[in-house]
């Protein structure tokens, strides 16, 4: 558990802005008019911890245990495109390599695979290589494998795709842990 609280103490000193002052980015978005844009986000909350504005799952098209079919759209509000080159707008690839985890372990979690209470934090990523640009408004695809999944940890790897387009590609490991800490 040691573990877990350094990794946690690590986020709150890094990224004070995403983790304590959440207020000021996080203004949602008006659903499409005809869309159940609303029950969707229900059910992902419902599977992930995160919540906007640092949430990138969309929806869980598929899951089953050896594979996990998610999307995400990256609006213009989102909260980084202000400081991540303001004149060219670029997702960065941590974000990608974040959607693709939170992908992961939403499909997990709604197969059944993860219990309710446990929480996943990435501990390494390899392999990862950004073949194209992800820009405002483009939705994209996530395409996750299941390498190992344990009571104490999760392998997965994944591919994000911008239509046909490979955008992204890596390989993680989460550690599973409580809430306890």
């Amino acid at each position: 558990m040691y573990i877990f609280k350094r990794y946690k103490q690590f986020l709150r000193h890094l990224f004070p802005y995403i983790l304590g002052q959440r207020r000021y980015f996080n203004t949602p978005l008006p659903a499409p008019a005809g869309c159940h844009y609303n029950h969707l986000m229900n059910e992902i909350e419902a599977l992930l911890p995160h919540r906007p504005p640092f949430l990138f799952v969309d929806e869980i098209s598929a899951a089953d245990n050896e594979k996990i079919i998610a999307r995400h759209v990256f609006t213009e509000s989102e909260f980084f495109f202000k400081g991540h080159f303001p004149s060219y707008p670029v997702v960065p690839g941590v974000i990608l390599i974040e959607t693709m985890a939170q992908s992961g372990g939403a499909g997990l979690r709604k197969t059944g695979a993860l219990g309710g209470g446990a929480l996943f934090f990435l501990a390494s990523v390899d392999k990862v290589k950004f073949r194209r640009q992800v820009r405002p408004g483009e939705e994209v695809r996530l395409e996750i494998v299941n390498l190992r999944v344990s009571s104490k940890m999760i392998k997965q790897a994944g591919k994000a795709y911008v239509g046909d387009e490979l955008a992204c590609e890596a390989e993680w490991l989460c550690l599973v842990g409580g809430t306890e800490g």
